[in-house]
């Protein structure tokens, strides 16, 4: 694979994108792959970014998952805005590891519909990882 075809951070972005939907959805990698004529492999290669997708398999991966194009790229410039930054200082920059707890808690908090109540769980869910944080360095 030459340099400029090997995957990069928004591939790792598309590749979690897909992952949350097919899970939003409870499909399996299998029966995402089904319903895509891929196997369940080449699925999970898009899911971790290892395989760049196609802007032809991407617009069939959105029909699938009922969602716009536009849905794998929400969060893409914050996170390129994040990994040149890291780039910056480290030359070994990842994407952050989404666990299925993770997953979960990001695919209920988009459930809530009311703005005022996610701010107020948002604030909720940093002033507790600011504590956690400073308890560590005491």
């Amino acid at each position: 694979m030459s340099e400029n075809k090997l995957p990069s951070g928004i591939d790792r972005v598309v590749g979690q994108r897909v992952r949350w939907r097919r899970r939003e959805l409870k499909l399996t990698q299998e029966r995402l792959g089904e319903l895509l004529n891929l196997t369940f492999q080449q699925v999970q290669k898009y899911e971790k970014g290892v395989n760049r997708v196609s802007a032809g398999r991407l617009f069939e991966i959105a029909s699938v998952l009922g969602v716009p194009i536009t849905y794998f790229y929400e969060g893409a410039a914050d996170f390129v805005d994040h990994e040149n930054a890291q780039l910056a200082e480290d030359d070994d920059a990842h994407a952050p590891i989404m666990n299925s707890e993770t997953l979960e808690l990001i695919a209920a908090f988009q459930k809530i519909e009311d703005v005022s109540l996610r701010k107020s769980l948002l604030n909720t869910v940093r002033a507790a990882a600011s504590a956690f944080d400073t308890k560590q360095h005491d």
